[in-house]
């Protein structure tokens, strides 16, 4: 079983990523946040990893960029997986995030292609 935080200012996008993942049957959403600052909240409430498995984030968020964010989840556990879930990904965000560890970027467009992206990022972490 996988566990997620899902991180999205839009609470449309986080009851459908709730829905998709639960008809995976293997992945669990143990937490959520509409921003940077709730996300690392959320994050360090999950302490220790395992949980969350994986970290879905949007990039465009108020405040804290999910890139922002990445970043000082990445300080505290430099293995999280996380996974970039935006349709901002441009040649450039998809550098910055590689650059920092990000684990894997997906167009939100891709939807039906999340749980297995979140499979292999959590086997690779």
């Amino acid at each position: 079983m996988y566990s997620t935080l899902i991180v999205d200012d839009e609470e449309d996008i986080r009851l459908m990523l709730r829905v998709t993942l639960a008809r995976s049957g293997d992945i669990s959403v143990v937490a959520e946040a509409e921003d940077g600052e709730e996300a690392l909240e959320r994050f360090r409430e999950l302490d220790p990893p395992p949980d969350p498995s994986v970290v879905i984030l949007d990039h465009r968020m108020p405040g804290l960029t999910g890139l922002e964010t990445a970043q000082r989840m990445l300080e505290e556990h430099p293995r999280q997986a996380i996974v970039l879930f935006s349709a901002h990904l441009d040649d450039h965000v998809r550098a910055k995030a590689k650059s920092i560890g990000i684990s894997a970027c997906l167009d939100k467009m891709r939807v039906n292609q999340l749980a297995e992206t979140i499979r292999e990022v959590a086997a690779a972490a």
